[in-house]
């Protein structure tokens, strides 16, 4: 049985270099690296983001050349910039990740998982950082697309909400055998809850595997210049 997602030789010119990755429904997979390491380009070129090279596929099919109806349900991408000028109600924001024939019952079982009740109704404009984040969320996740893309989905999120969005990804790639690839910086809250870590270096995958011992191999002090120290990370002298 093929993998949920293939992608083969993926580049974006001056960014990725050729790169190719899988997943499996049910699985969920970390992107680590410091800044500028191609965690995001690596993202885009799956998505189509950037005029990639490479062949893609979600489930045996290719996403771009999907409908807007059926790529939905394939994929979602959650970007990193929780920018929004949109003067919408976070309701309708949600609304906007679900194909044509879906509706108010899955905007109001996204809005009970994420807890949005008290802000489904504001203007997304006027929410804070963190709420528009967490409505972003609900966006990428409403339609429960086969893949799901987040590019630091708790970035500007409280420690609380940290752990409660993780628990909830991972709940949801195993109930419903979605995969997902996610952008992290959080290398402790990366293993925790990774099934398999994809180290990111230099525009390249440099290594991928099992998280904990991973992390415990002579790659992360030379890819990110840190290691591990009787009281956490710490700079490697």
């Amino acid at each position: 049985m093929s993998p949920l997602l293939e992608a083969d030789g993926l580049s974006i010119e001056g960014r990725l270099g050729a790169s190719s990755i899988g997943a499996e429904g049910g699985e969920l997979v970390c992107l680590v690296g410091p800044n500028g390491s191609g965690k995001t380009s690596l993202l885009h070129a799956i998505a189509g983001i950037g005029d990639p090279s490479g062949k893609v596929r979600v489930d045996g099919r290719d996403p771009r050349r999907a409908g807007p109806d059926e790529r939905r349900l394939l994929l979602s991408y959650l970007p990193a910039t929780r920018d929004i000028a949109w003067p919408l109600l976070a309701r309708d924001l949600i609304a906007l990740g679900l194909p044509g024939g879906k509706g108010e019952a899955e905007i109001d079982r996204i809005v009970e998982e994420l807890a949005l009740g008290d802000i489904a109704g504001r203007r997304i404009d006027r929410l804070s950082t963190g709420e528009r984040s967490r409505v972003l969320i609900a966006r990428a996740l409403v339609a429960r697309p086969k893949l799901l893309l987040l590019d630091e989905p708790v970035a500007n999120l409280d420690p609380l909400w940290q752990l409660k969005l993780m628990d909830h990804l991972r709940l949801v790639t195993r109930r419903d055998g979605q995969a997902a690839l996610i952008a992290a910086h959080d290398l402790d809250l990366a293993a925790a809850y990774a099934d398999r870590l994809v180290v990111m270096r230099e525009g390249r995958i440099a290594a991928e595997g099992e998280p904990r011992g991973l992390l415990a191999s002579a790659l992360i002090p030379e890819v990110f210049g840190i290691e591990r120290g009787e009281n956490g990370w710490r700079p490697v002298v």
